[in-house]
């Protein structure tokens, strides 16, 4: 079903939403990109005269109950999106008073659906070598089921709108779909948009193709990345997974994060890319600093921040974002490109003393972006980095998802999207 043909009116629609948005320590808002991104889909439902029911998950509190990845702190900024007071649900898998009791015209929010394992259907508490893993894997699958059967008695309709979870079968993805007919459930607008953006590319990249990937850690990109090797002409590697390259070279890197157990896999990226002729562009220097408060963002008084090659950093001193020369080597490798993917931020830019490198690329991809090029932009990070830089405007198109938007320019099929089109 089309979300255009379909009327809303007296039905409860149940929407997957993606309100992973980040938050500060005290529970605010910093950039509300994706619920502004979903508003499309929601208003449609209310312009209808239908009742809305948003699910969606936040963080990883792998099945328990964090105060700190309650959605109850978003409410006001969904309310005021809205133009309604949207009510809440403090326990998604128990929501039936309250999904009864909403009338057209009204909203409900569901509490953090992550908060029951059964939504990401994974066994706890058992390790994968437990001869016991398979039977509980079993039992996992069977509740997770039931969890989504439990969501899609809430409502008349479902609705797929969250494409930065579209590439997991969980409950409220994926499974859930099974218990809607194909005239009741359906994809919305933004993920309609999307799909769209990605075909887009798939049929006709224009090359050079540059892709830059950031992240503190090879290990939770190097799928992602080794696939890019067999597309893209460059690919920039930047963010804390400079450290584990550099070390993989014998380089000093101080007390940077590093990945001691993927040196290997960091040597075979290099070698992965000169044997496909792609152009490995890493950066050379560093911005580091002696103490760097995590949690609030900041420099701590007194620590000092200092500029050095990125393979020779004192032994106090921890890599925090891209040097000058790296700023460089990256923005002449983004340029002239036709066909530009990013992914990641090159360094802690939450921070003004650690921003110059995202920025660097930022501005880098806008200027492409001018003279013709493609450039899509993926994950929370970026778009954080593009809206804190004033770079929404000078790109081609920002997603709102970073997994799914990888697994689907590498061709996979999207369970979130397979449910709905009977793939």
């Amino acid at each position: 079903m089309n979300i255009d043909q379909f009327n809303f009116a007296g039905k409860k629609a149940i929407v997957r939403v993606d309100f992973n948005v980040p938050l500060d320590k005290n529970g605010n808002v910093t950039d509300d990109t994706r619920i502004r991104g979903a508003l499309p889909t929601l208003k449609k439902v209310l312009a209808d005269g239908g009742a809305l029911i948003m699910m969606s998950h936040m963080g990883k509190p792998k099945g328990k109950v964090k105060p700190e990845l309650s959605l109850k702190q978003i409410v006001p900024n969904v309310s005021a999106a809205l133009g309604v007071d949207v009510k809440f649900a403090p326990d998604c898998g128990n929501a039936d008073k309250e999904a009864a009791e909403l009338k057209p015209g009204e909203a409900l929010l569901l509490e953090n659906l992550r908060y029951y394992p059964e939504e990401e259907g994974k066994p706890v508490g058992i390790d994968k070598e437990d001869p016991a893993y398979d039977e509980a894997k079993k039992e996992m699958k069977a509740r997770q089921k039931d969890f989504a059967k439990k969501l899609a008695s809430y409502a008349d309709c479902y609705v797929m709108d969250a494409f930065g979870t579209a590439h997991r079968k969980h409950a409220s993805t994926a499974v859930i779909a099974d218990y809607f007919d194909a005239d009741h459930k359906m994809l919305g607008y933004l993920m309609e948009k999307e799909v769209k953006a990605v075909d887009n590319v798939l049929k006709n990249i224009k090359r050079p193709f540059v892709a830059i990937m950031g992240g503190s850690k090879v290990s939770s990109k190097i799928g992602i990345i080794q696939n890019l090797l067999g597309k893209v002409d460059k690919l920039i590697l930047c963010g804390g997974m400079t450290y584990t390259f550099s070390k993989a070279h014998g380089g000093e890197i101080g007390q940077s994060i590093v990945e001691l157990d993927k040196l290997d896999v960091a040597l075979d990226v290099e070698k992965t890319a000169k044997e496909n002729g792609v152009e490995l562009v890493l950066g050379v220097d560093s911005v580091c600093c002696t103490d760097y408060d995590f949690a609030n963002f900041c420099v701590k008084d007194g620590a000092k921040v200092e500029v050095f090659p990125s393979n020779a950093i004192p032994d106090n001193f921890e890599g925090l974002d891209a040097g000058p020369l790296s700023r460089e080597k990256f923005a002449k490798a983004i340029e002239g490109a036709k066909t530009i993917l990013w992914n990641g931020p090159a360094g802690c830019f939450e921070c003004d003393e650690f921003t110059a490198g995202s920025k660097a690329i930022g501005d880098a991809i806008a200027k492409a972006t001018a003279e013709g090029a493609f450039s899509l932009i993926g994950g929370g990070d970026s778009v954080a980095c593009c809206t804190k830089f004033g770079l929404t405007d000078k790109v081609s198109y920002i997603s709102t998802g970073g997994g799914a938007l990888l697994e689907a320019i590498e061709g996979k099929v999207l369970p979130g999207v397979a449910a709905i089109k009977g793939e």
